[in-house]
């Protein structure tokens, strides 16, 4: 009895499942039959979505770069473009035959072709000898998925003899190195071949297009310089149709959507402001293997550069001549470079800049540009920095306005004793002390802040407490740390890791820690601002892009942004801007920044150090000439700064020292004020 019931109730329950399993595939009949009856246009839209893929043309021109003054100092022009796109049926051996008919017809540089390229050409070439690289051993392990076809490619490649390459002579190469950018990258893609080729090597591949399939020609467009090599460096570069996105940028560039063949901003301003600048590019849908344009691109938006061209040229120009002309001066053999930089100082904005390196050569000098040294390089300052010592002074409660130091030289145990350029100069305020340039000043004024009582020959030793004060009051008027300029690479110059006595009142004075020409113009602009302290800037705005030349409307202006304020210290800024003033209407700074109205501003002359025989080790002691100054004192327009490293050194009996840097500050402000009356 027990066992009918079981029997029943697995009946029953088999007769459940059938009943689900029935009543499951009815609902699936019944869906199916209304997609089929009553959705098949919506089945047919989610189908043709599916075989709809979105791709993209060529990178389209660049945005224009304009100086603040609208002059075009970047722009683009036409260039006819061979391009290549594999058709239906073309086989390898055809691929081979046409880009050695192109080898012999038209000139592509080759010159990166490498090895590696050169064997895929070879295994292209001689398919049967490249499989018989492979041994019976490795085949089996392929079949035996033990080896992957990845690793009997590699293998092939491993085993290719330089013998069996040298048969290839220059037109195999380049032949080697067009075919290898037509099988770059995806199939559907057009591989540029050549973006700049002349109207003969265009008009010969139009009239070969029956023998050239998968070939076309069109215009394309290279970056263009009306004003020569002006400030080349800083402008920057942009990849070529051909070159696509560099290796060491690929990471960056791929996650942020762009192809591998994109032509993209590789260094300075066209990459800084890529976004910006690039093109949109034509946008198509790949529908049924036909191509359609879907939304038409268009050229990238223009910038405005705060730089003031004609001031940009003479200021190369004047270096230039300065440099030479230096070089024909006595105890100039180590000096090489002069920086300067021009800047406004109410708004950051940079009106000039520029870095000259002179060397010599067979035939006299060559001046090499060098002007990313202000962003990289960094120079001792000297006594141009005593004005943010004189505000560590003040703001610490050791110094007060007007208060007098007797100058002496100041001897600890066991050190030579540290002087100011002369063995005594009297007693000095802070005023005099600036003009004078004292160095015991500062050296006293050290002293108190570490809290040393101190008396000659006295044993000293102190904590970092007194350095650290002197770096972060200097960090606050742009010492020590990056000026902000919208440009890639700002380096933020040597903080040097000891920590002494002497190494401190080395510090006060500009002997330690070493700065960029960009640093400088940043602290030489906030004590003009009386302690606001300005991001530095290139770029004053974006401009929509246009159809034509006409410029765009504003996308966006720059304001000015203030990095930090100590402008409740303004009565100390006063003070040090009446020692700046004092300095340059003084006997010793006349004439400094040339017929600039009301100069204020601090030269100074540091120790330094140079590698003569290029073998890594500083071995010269030299001198470096340093300037940082602003006009007019009471409503400034311009600051600048400049520095000349190693104009003289200590191995020349003579004490000469060339004036270049006064020289080359004083003939650009000069020019400076023609332009801005």
């Amino acid at each position: 009895m027990e066992n009918e019931n079981k029997e029943v109730i697995t009946k029953n329950r088999i007769l459940i499942v059938l009943f689900a399993m029935f009543l499951l595939f009815l609902i699936l009949i019944v869906r199916i039959s209304y997609m089929q009856i009553f959705n098949t246009q919506a089945s047919l839209n989610n189908l043709q979505k599916l075989s709809i893929k979105k791709v993209y043309g060529p990178s389209m021109p660049r945005g224009r770069i304009y100086d603040r003054n609208y002059n075009v100092i970047v722009d683009n022009v036409g260039t006819n473009m061979i391009s290549y796109k594999k058709e239906s049926g073309v086989k390898v051996k055809d691929e081979i035959d046409m880009a050695f008919f192109l080898a012999e017809k038209i000139d592509v540089d080759y010159l990166k072709l490498t090895t590696n390229i050169l064997k895929d050409y070879w295994i292209a070439n001689n398919e049967e000898k490249a499989n018989e690289k492979i041994t019976d051993k490795e085949y089996t392990l392929y079949e035996q998925r033990k080896l992957k076809a990845k690793d009997l490619e590699e293998l092939k490649l491993k085993r290719i003899t330089d013998e069996e390459l040298s048969i290839y002579d220059e037109i195999d190469k380049e032949a080697a190195y067009i075919y290898y950018l037509m099988r770059k990258g995806y199939s559907y893609d057009e591989k540029v071949i050549k973006d700049n080729a002349t109207d003969k090597e265009y008009a010969i591949v139009a009239q070969n297009k029956n023998k050239l399939k998968g070939f076309s020609i069109s215009t394309s467009w290279q970056r263009t310089y009306p004003y020569g090599d002006t400030l080349r460096q800083i402008l920057g570069n942009v990849s070529s149709s051909s070159q696509g996105i560099p290796e060491e940028l690929k990471a960056e560039y791929l996650n942020n959507g762009y192809s591998l063949n994109d032509r993209v901003g590789l260094s300075y301003l066209e990459l800084e402001y890529e976004d910006e600048l690039k093109g949109k590019k034509d946008e198509y849908k790949i529908q049924n293997g036909k191509k359609i344009l879907i939304k038409k691109g268009s050229r990238g938006n223009d910038i405005v550069l705060s730089i003031d061209i004609n001031l940009q040229i003479a200021l190369e120009k004047i270096i230039e001549e300065e440099l030479v002309k230096a070089k024909q001066e006595p105890n100039t053999e180590f000096f090489d470079h002069t920086s300067v930089v021009i800047s406004d100082p109410k708004t950051g904005d940079i009106l000039a800049m520029a870095s000259k390196q002179i060397t010599k050569t067979a035939d006299g000098y060559k001046i090499n540009d060098y002007t990313t040294n202000l962003l990289t390089g960094s120079d001792t300052p000297g006594s141009i920095v005593k004005g943010a010592s004189m505000l560590v002074g003040y703001k610490t409660g050791n110094l007060k306005i007007g208060d007098v130091f007797y100058d002496k030289c100041i001897k600890f145990k066991n050190t030579p004793q540290k002087c100011s350029w002369k063995s005594s100069l009297g007693a000095l305020n802070d005023i005099t002390a600036l003009r004078l340039s004292s160095n015991s000043y500062q050296f006293q004024l050290a002293l108190k802040v570490a809290k040393v009582n101190y008396y000659y020959n006295m044993p000293i030793k102190i904590d970092d407490t007194a350095l650290n004060t002197y770096r972060s009051i200097f960090n606050s008027v742009g010492l020590g740390v990056k000026s902000g300029i919208d440009l890639p690479n700002e380096a933020q110059g040597y903080k040097g890791k000891a920590s002494n006595a002497g190494l401190l009142l080395n510090f006060a004075i500009g002997q330690y820690d070493t700065y960029s020409a960009l640093q400088l113009s940043s602290y030489v602009n906030t004590l003009a601002n009386e302690g606001v302290r300005l991001k530095l800037n290139l770029v004053k705005e974006i401009r929509k892009a246009t159809n034509n030349d006409d410029l765009g409307d504003v996308k966006s202006s720059y304001e000015k942004v203030v990095l930090n304020d100590l402008s409740a210290d303004k009565i100390y800024f006063q003070r040090i801007k009446e020692g700046f003033k004092s300095v340059m209407q003084g006997p010793l700074g006349i004439g400094y920044m040339g017929d600039a109205p009301n100069p204020a501003g601090k030269t100074g002359t540091s120790e330094s150090f140079y590698d003569s025989n290029n073998d890594n080790v500083v071995d010269t002691e030299t001198y470096s000439k340093s300037f940082v100054g602003y006009a007019p004192f009471d409503n400034p327009v311009m600051s600048i700064v400049s520095i000349s490293p190693h104009v003289r050194h200590k191995k020349s009996s003579s004490t000469y020292s060339s004036n270049v840097n006064k020289r080359i500050v004083s003939r650009i402000c000069n020019i400076f004020f023609e332009i801005y009356k």
